[in-house]
């Protein structure tokens, strides 16, 4: 584990194997431990990984400024600079619920470096306004988190016990909670959310997002007992890749599936990334 120290930020950052580069990106309200079973495979695989914690999350910094501070472009700008750091050209992607629109915004920007792109439970944004009132059903809490301090109360309310349920399943979320409680935790890992994904946004009034880079393969993967996306947000992604498409779908996994099923998604990454 390493500290990098950025221009803006500094970050928390795993770096290990050689090989190909592998760019995994957590989600909320994770961090790179989400990958601690992937990390090894990969490495053995003969691929060098690279997992930082981004702003915001764990233990790397939580800048102040606002939501914008958070927005998905900041995020992008820290991690073109991290790999600019640890010279590294091209390389794979993989993201995760978060992380994988974030991976979706840096694959916009360098496509000519990417290797490949995987999608993990998080979908193309277009692909998940369009899959219908299920989806706006399991998006409400998205709503609430645009709401600054109403959404800090409600969650960390009697020993965090709202969160605890949002959190049901996740195998680290006693973990999660508890790096949660520091001053201001909390509301810089709802930052992402009221930057990125604003009222408007959520209700199809912003510019509609672009498709994903031509001739980038792109791999999404997504477990049926996902409580916040539906296959169909998923699935639907296909139509926004100018690439090679590439489905999966997990039988028994909730949506941290790097951690409920990590031999299947070890299986998955390996074959997809051993292809491009």
């Amino acid at each position: 584990m390493a500290r990098v120290r950025l221009s803006e930020v500094e970050l928390d950052v795993e770096v290990s194997g050689e090989g190909p580069v592998v760019l995994l990106l957590h989600g909320f309200p994770d961090s790179h431990a989400l990958w601690r079973h992937q990390v090894p495979a990969l490495n053995a695989a003969g691929f060098r990984t690279v997992a930082p914690t981004l702003r915001g999350f764990g233990g790397s910094d939580r800048p102040e400024g606002g939501p914008e501070a958070y927005h998905p472009a900041k995020h992008v700008g820290d991690l073109l600079e991290l790999l600019a750091r640890l010279e590294v050209d091209r390389f794979h992607l993989v993201g995760h619920d978060w992380g994988s629109g974030v991976a979706q915004g840096l694959a916009s920007v360098v496509p000519e470096r990417l290797r490949s792109l995987s999608l993990l439970s998080v979908g193309h944004l277009a692909s998940i306004l369009a899959a219908g009132w299920e989806q706006k059903e399991r998006s409400w809490y998205m709503l609430l988190f645009q709401f600054p301090g109403v959404a800090e109360e409600w969650l960390a309310r009697d020993d965090f016990a709202r969160l605890r349920e949002m959190l049901a399943g996740h195998p680290d979320a006693e973990a999660v909670i508890e790096g949660l409680r520091a001053p201001g935790a909390l509301t810089a890992a709802l930052g992402i959310y009221r930057a990125g994904l604003p009222t408007e946004v959520q209700f199809g009034a912003a510019p509609p997002a672009r498709p994903l880079p031509e001739g980038v393969p792109v791999m999404g993967v997504w477990s049926a007992g996902d409580r916040f996306l539906t296959e169909r947000s998923m699935a639907g992604t296909h139509e926004h890749v100018r690439g090679p498409w590439r489905y999966e779908r997990l039988e028994d996994a909730g949506h941290w599936l790097p951690l409920d099923s990590p031999e299947r998604v070890n299986a998955l990454l390996l074959s997809f990334l051993g292809e491009h």
